[in-house]
C-alpha cells in the first residue's frame, strides 16, 4: 500500500463526511405516507363534519392506531425509498420526535383554522379545516420535515 499523505487522508475523510451528510439529507418518510396521512385527515374531516360524535372518537382512535402501527417502522426515517436504508448510525434519533411534534402542530393548525371557520360561520369548518390541512401534509409534507430537520439538527 501506498504511503499516504496527510493532506490526502484529510481529504479522503471530507470526502466521506460529505457523503455521509449526504445520505442523512435524504432520511425522510415516504411520499405515499404524507399522502395516506392526507387521506386520512380528510377522512376524520368528513366523519366529524357529518358524523356522530362517537363516530368521529372511534376513528380518531383508529387512526392513533393505524399510524402507530405504520409509524413504528417509518418513524425513524431510515427508509424513505426502497433503494437505501440508512443505518441507524447515520439516521439522527431525533427524527421521530420531530414527526410527532410536526403532527401535533398540524393538530393544532386544524383545530385553528376550524375555530376561525366557524367564527366566519362557515358551514361545517372543520372540514374545511380538513380539507386545508391535508393539502398542505400532502403537498408539503415531505419539505417540511426536510426544513425542520435543518432548523433543528436533527
Amino acid at each position: 500500500m501506498n504511503d499516504i499523505d496527510p493532506e490526502q487522508a484529510r481529504a479522503a475523510l471530507d470526502s466521506v463526511g460529505r457523503a455521509r451528510d449526504h445520505v442523512a439529507a435524504e432520511i425522510g418518510l415516504p411520499r405515499a405516507y404524507w399522502w395516506i396521512l392526507a387521506a386520512a385527515w380528510l377522512v376524520l374531516g368528513v366523519i366529524g363534519a357529518y358524523g356522530p360524535a362517537w363516530a368521529a372518537t372511534v376513528a380518531t382512535i383508529v387512526f392513533g392506531v393505524g399510524h402507530s402501527i405504520a409509524a413504528s417502522r417509518l418513524l425513524e426515517g431510515r427508509r424513505r425509498t426502497a433503494q437505501l436504508q440508512v443505518s441507524r448510525e447515520v439516521a439522527d434519533r431525533r427524527v421521530p420526535v420531530v414527526v410527532v411534534a410536526m403532527l401535533l402542530a398540524l393538530v393544532a393548525l386544524t383545530v385553528a383554522a376550524a375555530l376561525a371557520l366557524d367564527a366566519d360561520g362557515a358551514h361545517h369548518p372543520q372540514l374545511w379545516a380538513a380539507v386545508f390541512v391535508a393539502a398542505v401534509v400532502g403537498f408539503g409534507g415531505p419539505e417540511i420535515l426536510r426544513t425542520l430537520r435543518r432548523r433543528l439538527g436533527a
